[in-house]
């Protein structure tokens, strides 16, 4: 794993297996450039598209669609059985298995659909909104598109393909995207999001058949079905799990509350996960794949996965800290005032950054090393955790929500990071010392933002909120890049040395 710019190793790995590491290490490094450089392009025109819909459209819409995928999103990783994952997963795979798998989805796809055709009428009576109904039957068609992208997605993943996925992802969020905001100015309402995801999906589709030169044939396989199905069950379980457990904030609000708190919690959401989507979803992507083709040496996994955490925490943790102390500025002078009443929630949320930084390089572990059984136990009581503290948490609002999902990620990242340790025997001085190295940067910028609040004062903030968002930023980037680039921090040296000579600060 590792990030743009010149190469060079954070930890110094074992000898006896360094040349076997400088190989995978160029797969990741390059697997991980493209998907970062693709998910900056796609969350900066999702942040552009979304500034503009937001504008557009009432929050109300934005909880409207978030209800909706709360049940599509859970039912929907059923559609692919966590046989996708169990295609990357393999050390050998042929073209029956595609075939097969995609077979498969497909039929699991159409009864899906079907399903919520049938049951979209008691949703709405349900949620006595009659917009339910043909929201839920049209959104849902996405059920038969997902094959179609899935599998040719999977055979670009098998062969590190990165960039071509970045394409892809980029291109296709491009055109929905403009969908979107067209059909919005247009006074579509909540449909332009749900038309436009689908055009989306269909653009996704013709890109991915034309750069994997690959076209599905329906072949019912049962020995493909049963043995991809095998390892994806425990995946599907898992994934079923934390879709659910993601969403149980959203559904509490939508049953107690109503779609404007949905739509409002739901943005500090997606804003605090902005540098998870960047840079964490990258990186898991080919560590996981790296990972599994390092099952039997647990050297070099440990050594993965050291370096995730902490390259996550350097390109990371900054960004959710920063977001948290702008977080009233930002919402205020990118969203307007309608928004300005999610600043507390994302400001809150924002704090889960050094927890994801954990949670997430765990999570790849165990999915590689065939530890999912012991993940689900503890996404499973996550769950429960996450349920009953934003139930009880309801009668203080959206903050009270936020602080519950803060406080259930507080265990999940102990549980997680423990089962991780176990799989891979990793040492705790190790980790521990890479978490001191890393956070110190990130502490002294803290530092430094708080001395700028006392020079200009706390009214600066509520009467200039735009100079107090572009000065904050400046001192808080400064501040950062000068302590990334010149404290002497043996951990950090050699990733700052590279960045260094990327900039030209130092001689080759």
């Amino acid at each position: 794993m590792d990030v743009p710019g010149p190469s060079a190793p954070f930890f110094s790995p074992p000898a006896y297996f360094q040349r076997s590491i400088l190989s995978l290490g160029q797969s990741i490094r390059s697997g991980v450039k493209w998907l970062v450089a693709g998910n900056i392009g796609n969350q900066v025109l999702q942040f552009a598209f979304g500034i503009a819909l937001a504008r557009l459209l009432a929050p109300s819409d934005f909880g409207l669609l978030a209800t909706t995928q709360i049940f599509t999103g859970f039912v929907g990783l059923m559609a692919t059985g966590g046989m996708g994952d169990a295609l990357i997963q393999a050390k050998r795979v042929e073209e029956r298995d595609f075939h097969g798998v995609f077979t498969a989805q497909l039929a699991i796809g159409f009864v899906i659909y079907l399903g919520f055709f049938l049951v979209s009428p008691h949703f709405a009576v349900w949620f006595d909104d009659p917009r339910y109904e043909n929201l839920l039957r049209v959104s849902t068609l996405s059920f038969l598109l997902r094959p179609f992208v899935n599998i040719p997605g999977c055979r670009l993943s098998r062969d590190m393909r990165f960039r071509e996925r970045a394409l892809v992802n980029f291109v296709s969020m491009i055109f929905s995207g403009l969908s979107c905001i067209a059909m919005a100015v247009s006074g579509f309402g909540v449909w332009s999001l749900v038309v436009g995801g689908l055009l989306g999906s269909v653009s996704s589709m013709v890109l991915f058949f034309r750069l994997a030169h690959w076209w599905p044939k329906i072949r019912f396989d049962a020995e493909v079905v049963h043995r991809y199905g095998s390892f994806g069950f425990l995946t599907t379980v898992n994934n079923l799990v934390c879709h659910f457990r993601s969403q149980i904030a959203n559904l509490i609000l939508s049953r107690l509350s109503g779609p404007a708190a949905v739509g409002l919690f739901n943005k500090a959401d997606s804003l605090a996960r902005t540098p998870f989507m960047v840079i964490s979803t990258s990186a898991y992507d080919t560590v996981f794949r790296a990972l599994s083709t390092s099952q039997d040496n647990l050297d070099q996994a440990r050594y993965l996965y050291h370096k995730m955490i902490s390259l996550l925490i350097v390109y990371t943790l900054p960004m959710y800290l920063g977001l948290g102390w702008v977080a009233g500025p930002f919402i205020e002078v990118v969203y307007g005032p309608k928004w300005v009443a999610a600043t507390g929630a994302l400001e809150i949320l924002a704090l889960s950054g050094l927890l994801w930084c954990l949670i997430h390089p765990a999570g790849a572990v165990l999915a590689a090393m065939k530890w999912l059984d012991r993940e689900i136990l503890a996404q499973a009581i996550w769950l429960i955790i996450s349920a009953s503290s934003c139930f009880v948490a309801m009668r203080w609002g959206l903050n009270g929500v936020a602080w519950a999902v803060v406080l259930s990620q507080v265990y999940a990242a102990v549980h997680m990071t423990c089962l991780a340790h176990r799989c891979l025997a990793a040492s705790s001085i190790k980790l521990f010392s890479a978490l001191f190295a890393s956070l110190l940067p990130s502490a002294l910028m803290i530092g430094a933002l708080a001395v700028f609040e006392m020079v200009v004062g706390t009214h600066f903030r509520s009467l200039h909120p735009a100079e107090y968002l572009v000065s904050a930023t400046v001192v808080g980037a400064a501040t950062y890049a000068s302590a990334f680039l010149y404290l002497p921090i043996r951990l950090l040296e050699s990733e700052a040395q590279r960045w260094k000579k990327t900039l030209r600060l130092a001689r080759d």
